[in-house]
C-alpha cells in the first residue's frame, strides 16, 4: 500500500550518480518519515472519532452497523500498525546504508521501484519468485 505524500516528487537522478548515495538516502528517509507521520495521524484521528462517535444506541441493528464500522476501521488501522513497523525496519536499513538493495540477491531495487513503495526490500525479480512460490504453497 503505497501512500502518496503531497509535496514530494520522485527523486530525479543526476548522470554519473553512484546508486543510493547520500542525496538519495536523505530523500528516501523523508518520503518515509513522512509515510510514518500521516499514517500516525490517522491513528490518533481513529481513536478520536471512536471515543466521540460511540453511542448506546438502543436499536440492535443500529448498534451491529456501527460495530461493523469500527471494526472495519480498527482493521484498517491494524493494517497500518504493520506497515509502520515496516517503515521504521526500513529507516534502519537507511541509517545502516543497505536501504535500496535487494534483501534475497543484493541488486539495486530501482528509483521507480523505490518511489512506488519506498518500503520494497525486494527487486521486482525476487518479489515475482516471492508470490510465485506463495502461490505455489498456497494452492
Amino acid at each position: 500500500m503505497a501512500i502518496a505524500i503531497e509535496g514530494i516528487k520522485p527523486y530525479k537522478s543526476k548522470k554519473g550518480e553512484k546508486y543510493m548515495n547520500k542525496a538519495m538516502l536523505e530523500h528516501f528517509r523523508e518520503v518515509l518519515e513522512m509515510q510514518k507521520q500521516a499514517l500516525m495521524e490517522k491513528v490518533d484521528l481513529t481513536k478520536d472519532h471512536m471515543r466521540v462517535d460511540a453511542a448506546n444506541f438502543p436499536d440492535p441493528n443500529d448498534r451491529a452497523t456501527q460495530e461493523e464500522e469500527f471494526n472495519f476501521e480498527l482493521r484498517t488501522r491494524d493494517r497500518e500498525r504493520k506497515l509502520i513497523a515496516k517503515i521504521e525496519e526500513v529507516l534502519d536499513a537507511v541509517d545502516a546504508r543497505t536501504y535500496g538493495f535487494c534483501e534475497a540477491c543484493g541488486e539495486e531495487i530501482g528509483l521507480r521501484r523505490l518511489d512506488v513503495r519506498p518500503t520494497a526490500i525486494l527487486c521486482v525479480d525476487c518479489k515475482n519468485l516471492d508470490e510465485i512460490r506463495e502461490k505455489q504453497q498456497g494452492s
